[in-house]
C-alpha cells in the first residue's frame, strides 16, 4: 500500500512541476514577444511568430487544430484586440498574451466573428485586467 501512495504522489508531482514549467515558459514567451514589438505593434512578423509559438506548444497546438483555426484568423483577431486593448499592464498585453492561454485562444477561435469590443472585453476579464 504504501508503494502505490509514493507512486501515486510521485506521478501527481511531476504533473505539477512539468505545468508549472510550462506556464513559465509561455509567460516567458509572451513577454519576449512584448518586448519585442512593443514599438512596433503592427509589424507583420510579430502574427509569424505568435503562429510559430503557437504550433510548438501541444497544447495550444491541439486547441488550434480542433476550432480550424489559420494564419489569417491570428492577423484578424489580433487587430480586434488592438482596437480596445492596446494597452500593457505589468506583464500582460491583451492582443499577444492572449494567443498563449488556452481557455483564452479557444474563446477567440470560436468567437473569431464577434465584436472587437466584446472579444477584448472577455479576454481582459479572464486576466482581471
Amino acid at each position: 500500500m504504501n508503494f502505490v501512495a509514493i507512486l501515486f504522489l510521485s506521478v501527481v508531482t511531476i504533473i505539477f512541476l512539468l505545468g508549472i514549467f510550462r506556464t513559465f515558459r509561455m509567460s516567458k514567451i509572451s513577454v519576449g514577444l512584448i518586448e519585442k514589438y512593443e514599438n512596433d505593434k503592427k509589424n507583420p512578423a510579430l502574427i509569424d511568430d505568435i503562429f510559430s509559438e503557437i504550433n510548438k506548444d501541444f497544447f495550444l497546438a491541439r486547441v488550434f487544430k480542433r476550432n480550424f483555426g489559420e494564419k489569417k484568423d491570428i492577423e484578424l483577431l489580433h487587430k480586434k484586440l488592438m482596437k480596445w486593448g492596446d494597452f500593457r499592464k505589468y506583464n500582460r498585453y491583451v492582443p499577444i498574451t492572449s494567443f498563449f492561454n488556452v481557455n483564452t485562444l479557444d474563446y477567440l477561435l470560436k468567437h473569431k466573428n464577434d465584436d472587437a469590443q466584446k472579444l477584448t472585453e472577455k479576454v481582459m476579464n479572464h486576466f482581471h485586467i
